[in-house]
């Protein structure tokens, strides 16, 4: 199966395509320096499959690229973050223990 995680602007949005299906999204709203991830969406036909992960590491190396910081306030924005300490550095400090993070 073939992946593409495009970002949507007008939407403020990753989407994620399998083999051209849309296959689900993560929102997200700018600020100055950070952006903050409010909600990640996996529909159903491809739940348990990895799919959310890719989605949301193409998010967060986009961010990275437009030299923003990431508040993870999407549960699994968060968890990805929390079980993969090489993207904390993504989140300000001042944020984390509001998001229960690790310093």
């Amino acid at each position: 199966m073939s992946t593409e995680v495009r970002i949507n602007t007008a939407l403020e949005r990753f989407e994620l395509y399998v083999d051209g299906a849309d296959a689900g999204y993560v929102e997200y709203q700018d600020t100055q320096s950070e952006r903050a991830f409010v909600h990640t969406e996996i529909y159903p036909r491809y739940e348990g499959q990895g799919y959310g992960r890719l989605l949301v590491e193409a998010a967060l190396h986009s961010t990275a690229a437009d030299k923003l910081g990431a508040l993870p306030m999407c549960p699994m924005v968060h968890h990805f973050i929390e079980t993969r300490p090489e993207y904390l550095i993504m989140v300000p400090h001042w944020a984390r223990d509001s998001l229960n993070l690790p310093q």
